[in-house]
């Protein structure tokens, strides 16, 4: 079985004038949201085998903070042109090519495409939202990450900020 964490980056900053959309940096709502969303996987005992991040700063900064919430070394988190403002297809092709010896992988990336492939790795009517920091839990009954397609997973859980005890 393999284990797919689509997780959107936290909520960024658009403060700061003449600042590329790749080097926008997480805003207080985001460096406050991520940790405790951390500690939710944490809570469920959840640690990835890999962490695949797009290169974006928003995106790379909510990896490094789950990372260490977590206690999986932020020096371990691969980096992914490609990931960056990814379509579904993009990250499908990304996750098809993961190693096989990993079971479980967080990928961290933007929106339209990380709601996208969500809903279209596993066609669940649960998907209709996926905010700032949402993070999909999908198994997929298979032994390979070359067998993931569209339709062949099943959502375990959607976690978004506002749901987390504490709010």
């Amino acid at each position: 079985m393999k284990q797919l964490f689509l997780i959107r980056h936290a909520k960024s900053s658009w403060d700061v004038p003449g600042i590329s959309d790749h080097d926008r940096p997480l805003n207080g709502r985001g460096e406050r949201d991520a940790p405790r969303m951390a500690a939710a996987l944490k809570q469920r005992e959840l640690m990835p085998d890999q962490i695949l991040s797009s290169t974006a700063l928003r995106a790379l900064s909510t990896a490094s903070i789950i990372a260490q919430e977590l206690g999986y070394s932020s020096s371990n988190i691969q980096t992914e042109s490609d990931l960056y403002l990814a379509s579904a297809r993009t990250i499908l092709t990304c996750v098809q090519k993961l190693d096989e010896e990993l079971s479980t992988v967080f990928v961290f990336g933007h929106n339209p495409g990380m709601h996208e492939a969500a809903m279209r790795l596993t066609s669940d009517l649960r998907l209709s939202e996926f905010p700032t920091l949402a993070v999909a839990r999908i198994e997929f009954d298979l032994e390979f990450w070359g067998e993931v397609d569209w339709n062949t997973g099943r959502l375990v859980e959607l976690l978004i900020p506002r749901a987390l005890t504490g709010s």
